[in-house]
């Protein structure tokens, strides 16, 4: 499993990965996110799925991007070119996983600006080759382990958030998938994108980084459980009789 997190607020972009590979009974540590800056021009692009579809896609992708000019101009131009070789993949590798009963499971996060556009804008590809623009409604998107962190994501974050606000809140996601998933843990690679600077900002943070924060968090939950507002609760608890509630 996978957990790569695409957050898009007004003032940039932030993308957290975790890094953790597993092969039957071994565990590896590789990247999930690969990053591409020059002249007007600067993304990322996070990973779910089968390591060597991504590698493959990747590698065709480049490629493509080393030629195709125009994909340069509009991030959504980009991402159809990505597309493409995702469905290039599909037909050369789909059926022979499917005989040995894998699936072609290839799903992507890409965001970032490019010269043409007036926003950082953000993507998720599906492994058909199709793709969705994460807007400001729901702006954050999840591929792989989707529902530990998606909680905290929901109750907390807004388009008008702050970058620093959005990064907190995604390491709590983080935090949370990675305590819950056994195949999902560090080290955590962070991208942030600030609007406009056309300049990706790399981070890999271990498990000691975020010792504190996952303590702190952890003591601030079960002191806010302590401290909810139990009226109505504790009125069914002065029922107990003999160990059993007595509605």
């Amino acid at each position: 499993m996978t957990f790569c997190l695409g957050m898009t607020v007004e003032q940039g972009l932030i993308g957290i990965a975790d890094t953790r590979i597993t092969a039957g009974n071994e565990c590896m540590v590789a990247r999930k996110t690969a990053t591409y800056q020059g002249p007007g021009f600067a993304f990322f692009v996070m990973n779910s799925g089968l390591r060597s579809l991504r590698d493959k896609i990747l590698l065709h992708f480049e490629e493509a991007f080393a030629r195709d000019t125009e994909g340069r101009e509009r991030l959504f131009k980009l991402v159809n070119l990505y597309a493409q070789q995702v469905r290039r993949v599909a037909d050369e590798d789909a059926a022979a996983l499917d005989r040995a009963e894998l699936k072609f499971n290839a799903y992507s996060l890409i965001g970032g600006q490019m010269a043409g556009d007036s926003i950082h804008r953000l993507f998720m590809v599906y492994p058909e080759g199709n793709w969705v623009e994460i807007g400001p409604d729901t702006p954050y998107q999840i591929i792989g382990a989707s529902g530990f962190g998606k909680p905290i994501l929901e109750r907390s974050v807004k388009h008008s958030d702050s970058m620093l606000y959005a990064f907190k809140v995604g390491l709590l996601a983080f935090d949370a998938t990675r305590l819950c998933a056994a195949d999902v843990d560090f080290p955590m690679d962070v991208m942030l994108y600030s609007r406009g600077s056309f300049q990706l900002v790399e981070q890999r943070f271990d498990r000691d980084d975020l010792r504190e924060i996952s303590n702190w968090w952890q003591d601030r939950m079960r002191r806010s459980v302590q401290d909810l507002p139990s009226e109505w609760i504790e009125a069914a608890f002065s029922k107990l009789t003999h160990g059993e509630l007595a509605f």
